[in-house]
């Protein structure tokens, strides 16, 4: 049985092989994993739909597959049945002659080789057939293509006189640094690339800047906390979004361009943008409008560390209405973050810094400040509406108690 990687929906067509979990001659179980994948938005392990033994491997870890690819073969033991008709014929072949007749000679070189080595082979100009490869049974790896580089190609007289100004560094030494100065651009970096490029194309985007004064924020928060109570500061803000995404449902649609009509959501599933090792992912939490302030704080950690530890599954990645992000813990005073298409809307918290301000009496008082960037489609709403929604999310904030009158 050839076991493929499938489509698994969300528009995920590509992953890049983690991990596997058998080995060529292993006996395996119903069920059992066979191998781990990386996708732009998850890790997912492929299990085994049959017992038997794994017959063949067609790739390396580290190699990106897509929808399709044959990953393995596994042997359930059972041999193949014979059509009748084949056997009939065979009782009634008379062979003319004995001798065993030799097979054509087959000039057909395999070149072991993962797919981005054989792009840059294919980049630097590089015969791939001629390079004799150092990796595991033969394999060419980068390494062998960039050395073939290096040796091959001749100086030119101008490397030459750079090669003598450089303290007469020998010039194999500076194209391998040259050359190892790239990183691959696959897997999940070449998806979350391909997404944001096709949202880029697809949404006009328009970002507005806000700036929203926490100190009452910080006040309540700390009081609930003397009372056993820390919730972050995301969590409320999570809640205020709820509010008014219900108030401004614009912003918590869908343009379906086909049918011409905008999809208002009733559900509130947020997604929490992410900075993971293996790059952004984006799990959502869902109904938050149904959530208390407690839930929403549990479960976005909950999520958070299943992003970062890479253990997300589908179905917490799916669905999401809107988005946020938050940088605040990194820095920055403001960005243009892009919509996570087909949502409408994506806003981002940036840090929070206390700044001399000027309040309604004309006194200077010390307050905590925060920017927000609230990025929307402009198809689907004006800069007006997109102004009074963020002017309602920002009075929820500032007025906390105003946010807990909302809370049913």
């Amino acid at each position: 049985m050839e076991v493929k990687f499938h489509d698994i929906g969300e528009g995920l067509n590509e992953g890049e092989i983690v991990h596997f979990f058998v080995q060529v001659g292993e006996k395996v179980t119903v069920d059992q994993p066979l191998v781990e994948l990386q996708t732009d938005k998850m890790v997912a392990e492929i299990p085994s739909p049959i017992a038997g033994t794994v017959k063949a491997i067609h790739f390396e870890t580290g190699e990106s597959i897509s929808v399709g690819d044959i990953i393995l073969e596994i042997d359930d033991g059972r041999e193949k049945t014979v059509p009748k008709e084949a056997k009939y014929e065979d009782k009634q072949v008379v062979p003319l002659q004995t001798e065993k007749k030799v097979p054509p000679e087959n000039n057909y070189k395999r070149i072991l080789a993962a797919p981005y080595t054989r792009k840059i082979a294919r980049d630097q100009g590089v015969d791939i057939e001629k390079i004799q490869g150092t990796g595991p049974g033969g394999r060419i790896t980068e390494d062998d293509v960039y050395q073939s580089i290096v040796v091959d190609r001749p100086l030119s007289t101008t490397e030459v006189v750079e090669e003598s100004v450089m303290m007469d560094v020998p010039a194999a030494t500076i194209r391998e640094e040259q050359a190892a100065s790239t990183i691959p651009f696959k897997g999940i970096r070449k998806q979350i690339a391909k997404n944001m490029s096709h949202s880029l194309q697809t949404i006009p985007h328009v970002t507005h800047f806000e700036e929203v004064d926490l100190t009452n924020l910080s006040k309540l928060r700390s009081e609930l906390k003397e009372a056993g109570d820390n919730i972050s500061a995301v969590a409320f803000f999570l809640k205020a979004l709820a509010i008014a995404l219900k108030e401004y449902p614009l912003f918590n649609a869908q343009l379906d361009e086909e049918n011409d009509v905008i999809r208002l959501i009733k559900n509130y599933h947020i997604g929490l943008a992410t900075d993971t090792k293996n790059g952004l992912m984006v799990p959502v939490l869902s109904n938050v409008n149904k959530k208390s302030l407690r839930e929403i704080h549990e479960e976005m950690k909950a999520l958070t560390k299943k992003a970062q530890e890479g253990t997300l599954s589908m179905a917490e990645m799916q669905n999401g209405t809107f988005t946020i992000s938050n940088v605040g813990p990194i820095g920055g005073i403001g960005a243009t973050p892009i919509i996570n298409h087909p949502q409408t809307g994506i806003m981002a918290f940036h840090k929070m810094k206390k700044v001399p301000v000027v309040m309604e009496n004309d006194e200077i008082a010390i307050r905590s400040m925060m920017n927000l960037s609230f990025s929307f489609d402009h198809r689907v709403a004006d800069g007006a509406t997109a102004v009074a929604f963020t002017n309602r999310f920002v009075e929820l904030i500032e007025e906390p108690k105003k946010l807990l009158l909302e809370l049913v």
